[in-house]
């Protein structure tokens, strides 16, 4: 899956469903995960919700939590808008209240990478894999899957305010 196949999948009908498993296909080829999922962010409402997953059984999509602006996802990826690296499983129990379905994925490191329009956090890309997996030397990529990611992430949002 090249970034000229993600951007011919922006194209075709079915969205947003096809550009996010074009992306998801995208980030498996050019970085590697174990798990893929996607977080909307609803600040009208003060909501996030996992609009996608790679595992829908294990890790389902749906629901709405209430957004935090005391963790530090909130201040390192909605705020200062950069991606955020988790290293170990420690991370990823200290992180993610759903831990214990994350850790029995595998995934014992993480990167949550914001998708930015205009100023704004819509949400982000969240890619999980073995520990030590992920660190700076993936943000070129990340960056591109993340600007490419940004029309999807309008029609959810637009889809969410109709």
């Amino acid at each position: 899956m090249s970034f000229d196949l993600l951007a011919h999948a922006l194209t075709k009908p079915g969205q947003p469903e096809v550009a996010l498993q074009a992306i998801q296909d995208a980030a498996q080829e050019l970085i590697g995960h174990k798990l893929f999922t996607i977080l909307v962010l609803d600040h009208a409402r003060g909501l996030n919700s996992r609009f996608y997953s790679s595992h829908p059984v294990e890790y389902p999509v749906g629901g709405y939590k209430p957004i935090d602006p005391t963790r530090e996802f909130y201040n390192i990826v909605v705020n200062q808008g950069e991606p955020r690296f988790l290293h170990d499983r420690e991370d990823i129990i200290r992180t993610f209240p759903d831990h214990a379905a994350i850790l029995g994925l595998g995934c014992e490191s993480a990167v949550n990478m914001p998708v930015r329009w205009n100023g704004r956090t819509l949400g982000s890309l969240n890619l999980l894999h073995d520990a030590g997996y992920y660190g700076p030397q993936h943000r070129p990529v990340l960056n591109v899957l993340a600007g490419l990611s940004i029309a999807p992430f309008l029609r959810i949002i637009e889809g969410q305010s109709a």
